[in-house]
């Protein structure tokens, strides 16, 4: 039987983001000071792909970013960014339960996630 999920999150499993920028070809994430355009934050920095200051992951989860509304950074990266946290988070949960994943991406860019439950 097969069943969609929609999955709503908050970032804050290092593995995963470390994942996600693997997957995403982006620098691996720097932990500390991150530098924005007018202050420093404390997390987890990821350069994201033509931006021009990275993104800081908050240990609750929540993301800091000045991207000039689009025009230091296209949006659409840091959705890219948060759909691959999701599918590797998703993954990793999946994998501590012996389950075994497999995924595909669609024509509109999602992604389906499989998850073999009783294998």
């Amino acid at each position: 039987m097969s069943h969609t999920v929609t999955i709503k999150t908050k970032i804050t499993d290092l593995t995963a983001i470390q994942a996600a920028c693997q997957r995403l070809k982006l620098p691996q994430p720097t932990q500390g000071e991150v530098r924005l355009f007018d202050r420093v934050a404390s997390g987890i920095g990821v350069q994201l792909d033509g931006w021009r200051f990275p993104i800081c992951v908050e240990s609750d989860g929540n993301l800091l970013f000045d991207n000039f509304g689009g025009f230091w950074g296209v949006p659409e990266k840091l959705d890219q960014f948060q759909q691959a946290y999701a599918v590797e988070k998703a993954k990793l949960e999946a994998r501590k339960q012996g389950y075994q994943c497999s995924e595909s991406v669609l024509a509109d860019g999602s992604i389906r996630l499989n998850v073999l439950v009783g294998v």
